[in-house]
């Protein structure tokens, strides 16, 4: 336990906190922006789908400092969203806990709209004709056959969300800095012990993270094995009745 305490400064503990706090709040707000999106992309047929999915998937060729600059550029207090946020009275969104989770909605987005999208795709056509044909309007449609058929859907994009949310750094650092019990972060905390030659203290930080990544990649391995969709006659049961009762 001292050891541990040694290693884990409390400058350490308070940055693992805000992380897990920065994780949780981007995850929950991406699943909830993600939805829709990912549904749109799924099943739309217009031509701008090629140009919107092109827009979700850049952070992921973008390099994270190039990103962080023009999400910097934007929040800034002389920037449109922040000169907005500032004109409403809601506060300064660069360098605040408020503006990394902007950014890492962001930067995340991806990691959320593309499983859903995948599992909204493989649920195939034919539940929602058959359900067309029982009267289901595309509101029940959606959450009584879409949202319980793409359920591992969510479980991985809410894993993989929480996980690159965690592992961040170029856009935090670009729009949040450096600033403890605020913006510091684990990845900028490591950071800061380098910077320090505090090699003890980066080497249980690092380690840490490597051991969370490897546990996200095998809870995600447990979680797809043996995953099958089911549960359609049920579902389309639902739709028809309307209560879960008699088809």
């Amino acid at each position: 336990m001292s050891s541990a305490n040694a290693a884990f400064t409390p400058e350490s503990w308070q940055a693992i906190g805000l992380t897990l706090q920065l994780a949780s709040v981007t995850t929950a707000l991406l699943l909830l922006l993600a939805t829709p999106l990912a549904w749109w992309l799924a099943s739309t047929s217009s031509r701008w789908r090629g140009v919107v999915g092109a827009l979700v998937a850049l952070p992921l060729v973008l390099p994270p400092t190039v990103l962080g600059f023009y999400l910097l550029t934007l929040l800034s207090p002389q920037g449109i969203i922040g000169g907005l946020a500032t004109a409403l009275g809601l506060g300064r969104l660069s360098f605040s806990f408020s503006g990394l989770v902007i950014g890492s909605i962001v930067f995340s987005l991806p990691f959320a709209v593309q499983p859903l999208q995948h599992a909204f795709q493989s649920i195939g056509r034919r539940p929602f004709e058959v359900a067309a044909t029982l009267r289901a309007s595309p509101m029940r449609q959606f959450f009584t056959i879409a949202l319980p058929l793409a359920r591992p859907g969510f479980v991985t994009a809410a894993v993989l969300s929480f996980a690159h949310t965690v592992g961040e750094f170029g856009v935090v650092l670009m729009i949040g800095g450096n600033i403890p019990g605020v913006t510091r972060v684990v990845s900028t905390q490591l950071y800061e012990h380098v910077e320090a030659m505090e090699y003890t203290q980066a080497h249980w930080l690092a380690g840490a993270m490597v051991a969370f990544s490897f546990g996200i990649l095998m809870a995600l391995a447990w979680l797809n094995r043996g995953r099958h969709a089911a549960g359609g006659p049920a579902l389309l049961g639902r739709v028809h009745d309307g209560s879960g009762g008699q088809p």
